[in-house]
Formats: C-alpha cells, sequence, structure tokens
C-alpha cells in the first residue's frame, strides 16, 4: 500500500517467517527423534513456503473483511471473525496435505519415507504458527494501524498536521503522497474491486462460461495423452541414505562403466543337456555370434 500507516510489507515478512519457523521446527524434531536427512528432504521448505504463504494470504484477507464489516469492533471480536472466515479453509489444506505424506511413509524407500515424515510434520508445525504466531501479529500490526504509527519505525505519523511546507519527498515517505495532504484510511483494496467489479460479471457471461468449459476440455485430453506418453525415470542415488553403499556404487559405475553401456545376459529357457559336448559347443558358438 501507498500509506506509510496501512503497509503491510511487515505483515508480510512476519508470514514468511512464520514458514520459515515451521520448516526449523519440524527438520529439529525429526532430527531429533533420529529420522535420517536425505538429499530430498532439501524441497520441502518450497512445499512449506507455498502453502504458509497461501495461508497468510486467507488470514490477511479475511482480517480485512472482518475490518471493513466491524470497523469499531474490539480486537478479540475482530480475531474471532477473521478464524471463522479463514480457519476451515486453513484447516482443510493442511488436513489434506498432511494425510498425502503421511500415506507417502508406508512406501518401502527409506529416503521417501523420511521425506513424507520432514514434510508432513512441517506441515503440522505451519498450521499452528498460522493460528498462533500469525494470529498474534495481525494484533499487534493493527494496534500499530490504530496507532497512527509508522510501518518501519513504529514511530507516530502526524495525520492531523498541516503538511503544506513540507517536501515532496518527505510526504511520500511519511503521509504517502506528494499530495501535501494527510494520509486517509484505504478502502477497499484495488485487487478485489477488479475481481468484484469486472472479472465476476466477465467470467460469468453465458459465453465466457462456454469457452472455459471448452478450455477445460482441452485441457483435460491434453493431460490424458501426456499421462500415456511419461517415461519413467529417476536417479536411484536420491533415493538412499547418505550413508548407504548404494551411492559410491553409483558413482564409480558412472566414472569407470559408464563408456561399456548395459551388460546383456541370455538366457536358455529349454532343459538342455549340458553334459553332450554337441550341446556345449553350440552354446559356445551362440555366445560367441553374439559377442
Amino acid at each position: 500500500r501507498l500509506s506509510c500507516i496501512r503497509n503491510n510489507i511487515w505483515l508480510a515478512s512476519c508470514g514468511v517467517l512464520s514458514s520459515g519457523l515451521a520448516v526449523l521446527s519440524s527438520f529439529g524434531l525429526m532430527l531429533f527423534c533420529g529420522v535420517p536427512f536425505v538429499v530430498t528432504v532439501a524441497n520441502a521448505p518450497f512445499l512449506i513456503l507455498g502453502v504458509g504463504v497461501d495461508d497468510m494470504f486467507i488470514m490477511i484477507a479475511s482480517w480485512e473483511q472482518s475490518l471493513r464489516k466491524k470497523e469499531k469492533s474490539s480486537v478479540k471480536s475482530l480475531l474471532a471473525e477473521t478464524y471463522a472466515e479463514a480457519a476451515l479453509s486453513v484447516t482443510i489444506t493442511t488436513l489434506t496435505d498432511v494425510l498425502a505424506f503421511f500415506i507417502g511413509t508406508w512406501t518401502a524407500f527409506p529416503s521417501v519415507r523420511s521425506f513424507c515424515l520432514y514434510t508432513g510434520t512441517a506441515f503440522v508445525f505451519c498450521y499452528v504458527y498460522t493460528i498462533t504466531f500469525f494470529g498474534a501479529v495481525l494484533v499487534l500490526n493493527h494496534k500499530r494501524e490504530q496507532g497512527n504509527r509508522h510501518w518501519l519505525t513504529c514511530m507516530r505519523v502526524g495525520v492531523g498536521e498541516d503538511q503544506a511546507e513540507n517536501s515532496c519527498l518527505y510526504n511520500a515517505c511519511c503521509i504517502g503522497s506528494c499530495s501535501r495532504q494527510p494520509s486517509q484510511p484505504e478502502g477497499e483494496h484495488p485487487m478485489s474491486i477488479f475481481f468484484k467489479k469486472y472479472y465476476g460479471p466477465f467470467v460469468t457471461n453465458k459465453w465466457i462460461k462456454l469457452f472455459v468449459l471448452l478450455l477445460y476440455g482441452a485441457y483435460l485430453g491434453g493431460s490424458v495423452y501426456g499421462c500415456t506418453q511419461i517415461r519413467e525415470g529417476i536417479d536411484l542415488r536420491n533415493l538412499a541414505n547418505d550413508d548407504s553403499y548404494v551411492i559410491p556404487y553409483y558413482d564409480d559405475d558412472d566414472k569407470y562403466f559408464s563408456t561399456y553401456g548395459p551388460r546383456v545376459m541370455v538366457v536358455i529357457t529349454e532343459s538342455v543337456d549340458y553334459w553332450n559336448e554337441t550341446v556345449r559347443l553350440g552354446i559356445e558358438s551362440c555366445a560367441q555370434n553374439l559377442e
């Protein structure tokens, strides 16, 4: 936001910090419990960050709606309204993610099992931090706004003063604009206005709905075709523990034997008389021909 009071940079930063705390807590707990840390676990923070930031936006949006509905209500009432709107969505998202990853712990691959344990536990901590830590940050940020304090320095901003004699740079930093007028409370966010007044009526037009259905049908057909074209392939090093003998085996195999290609084996499926010299010669002749 352009207003130096309504700017929510610290609020967004604390939302990202909440995801980071969830990662630290879950990793610390899993390491304390002796769960092996494998290289695939390093991808977990990106998943947690995506879900954590999504939950943060849901919380902020619900808080803004509650603030518009009950502008003069107490902080307890505003926070209760926010949790009533946002907690259900956040809870369902967390439950589905946690369920999906904890089901993955049933796999026979130890590295995949470790990854699912780390990530599923991180989702639980992310949920806890969102409804506790981030909720508290929302209240503190609201109190800062109510006190007309600057978003960066938390110093009081003289919104009632005559700013006509101040420079444009001062007004931009301390008021939010160069208009030399005190900052006024902002209304609904422009993005919300866009979706309500323009995007909503546009996408509910009958021809647009028909186009969306056709587009989704094309997307679904392309997805089915893509599934038929997918090929299996994975680096087996990533499926082993860090101290497993499998990793140096594949490293040495790539280093010393990769130029020879795969080994070809010949299997005789019939029951033959190996004691017969003629049979043995025939087998050796076949092997020489293959070579």
